[in-house]
């Protein structure tokens, strides 16, 4: 070998080596940055015409696991879908209230059937009438902030759908981006990993929204496709298309000019939260609480708000009321007609025949909604049957309900029973899930940086380093023993 060759070799360590500890200060620096990816430098020998002439940096490799990655952003989708779907239980669990609590839904119901007792034992006492009037107000006045809670949910639900598109797109429209610069610096002999770790963070976001599955292309450039079949970015980002809608009444449903949809590059897509392009992630998560999951819910509590109103507006029960009047409680002021169920629980109001707060008259409680004049004070007949009435088993026929009979009492139970086990089975989802993602966050990281192992290589470099000088010290002392001679 010659001397020459000795000290090219020798420079060639110097910035093998020199590229070496850069790698490695790079991953320490960024040990606890969020998507960083770590570098191992990739070396090889330098060959000049037929001579060995050395080492080479052949590039910068960004040490990951696709598969692993791939299972952990399905499981990011899973999570931001039951996150969802908890956070809606939870809005509509507050909105019934606790069963044994007092001002739920349940408890009024209670407190109708406690007032009523009382004003049979005293019907002559206005303070005991006026106990029946201000309860049954009560428990109008709390279905209806129920229904208005889950008008409001689906309302929320559709305001945040629009946003989670724009964030979507603005996501999507970074990743092509960034994917055009990757492709520039690879394709230049540049080391873009900088720019990947900048787009898996893009798509860790986009896979909270929707689950995505990434496919690499040449020169460093990626695919996204949801496991429904959709692209969401090729050669381009998808285009992602919503419009949200100022007011959401109970009648409203899919369809074009009332509520939207969901289209992608043009064409109309499933929402469903199971399965279709977009299942399994936040996104779904919000379509399923606006056109599934609140509509079920207002299905339900109107079906229980014409439980109560039935029951009261029965002429067997009060001989003064004929069929068209309304009895205790009204749909909107007037008699509830089983054509028109659907938001019921949104107009239910206390007739005003008996509520002082309106000009009604309290002994209509006592001598009948439609009587002509005041009866015998102590008549508490009509008291009794209403009493009767709430307590007694009816067969409920709308609202997915079970036709067993119930009390009404039972059957607010059975509401929030209902929304309860939901709740609790979404809960126990979401922990399933998020520790299906911790799990895979763990593995994920076995692949990032062990500043331990770091520090051996640091080690190992500075060796490398010395001994390089060394031979150009070596070749330096050489060269002046022939410019001596």
């Amino acid at each position: 070998m010659s001397i020459t060759s000795a000290l090219s070799n020798a420079l060639s360590g110097l910035n093998a080596t020199t590229r070496a500890a850069e790698v490695v200060s790079s991953n320490v620096a960024n040990a606890m940055t969020e998507g960083y990816g770590r570098r191992e430098i990739e070396l090889g020998a330098r060959q000049i015409g037929n001579t060995a002439s050395g080492v080479s940096v052949v590039g910068i490799q960004r040490a990951t696991d696709p598969v692993i990655t791939g299972e952990r952003r399905l499981s990011d989708g899973l999570v931001g879908l039951e996150s969802t779907r908890v956070d809606y239980y939870d809005t509509i669990s507050r909105a019934l209230g606790q069963a044994d609590e007092a001002g739920s839904i349940t408890g009024l119901v209670i407190d109708l059937e406690t007032s009523l007792i009382e004003a049979s034992n005293h019907p002559e006492s206005d303070t005991h009438l006026y106990a029946v009037s201000n309860s049954a107000s009560a428990l109008s006045d709390r279905i209806n902030s129920a229904a208005d809670a889950i008008s409001q949910a689906r309302q929320n639900a559709d305001q945040d759908i629009a946003t989670t598109v724009d964030r979507l797109q603005s996501a999507l429209d970074k990743i092509a981006k960034i994917n055009v610069d990757i492709q520039k610096n690879v394709s230049s002999g540049y080391d873009a990993s900088g720019l990947m770790d900048q787009r898996q963070l893009l798509i860790d976001e986009v896979s909270q929204i929707i689950p995505v599955k990434e496919v690499e292309r040449e020169h460093g450039m990626v695919s996204l496709y949801t496991p429904g079949g959709s692209i969401l970015l090729a050669s381009k980002a998808a285009t992602i298309e919503f419009s949200p809608v100022n007011t959401i009444t109970p009648d409203m449903v899919v369809d074009p000019g009332v509520l939207s949809g969901l289209k992608i590059n043009g064409q109309s897509v499933s929402t469903s939260a199971e399965n279709g392009p977009i299942a399994g992630g936040e996104l779904a998560g919000l379509f399923e609480i606006r056109d599934t999951l609140a509509p079920e819910a207002q299905t339900k509590l109107d079906a229980f708000a014409r439980d109560l109103v039935e029951r009261f507006q029965d002429p067997a029960m009060d001989p003064t009321i004929s069929a068209g009047m309304a009895g205790l409680f009204t749909d909107g002021g007037a008699a509830f007609d089983i054509a028109n169920e659907e938001g019921l629980s949104n107009r239910l109001e206390l007739n005003q025949a008996v509520n002082p707060n309106e000009g009604g008259d309290l002994w209509r409680l006592r001598d009948g909604i439609g009587a002509a004049s005041e009866g015998d004070a102590g008549n508490a007949t009509l008291l009794q049957s209403m009493l009767s009435k709430l307590q007694s088993g009816v067969a409920t026929t709308s609202g997915g309900f079970s036709t067993i009979e119930r009390t009404s009492r039972g059957l607010s139970s059975d509401l929030f029973s209902y929304f309860e086990t939901a709740g609790l089975a979404s809960q126990s989802d979401l922990s399933y899930a998020s520790a299906q993602q911790m799990s895979l966050k763990t593995i994920e990281l076995e692949n990032g940086v062990d500043t331990d192992n770091e520090l051996q290589k640091l080690l190992l470099i500075e060796r490398s380093y010395a001994a390089n000088a060394k031979v150009i010290e070596t070749v330096e002392t050489l060269f002046d023993e022939l410019m001596r001679i």
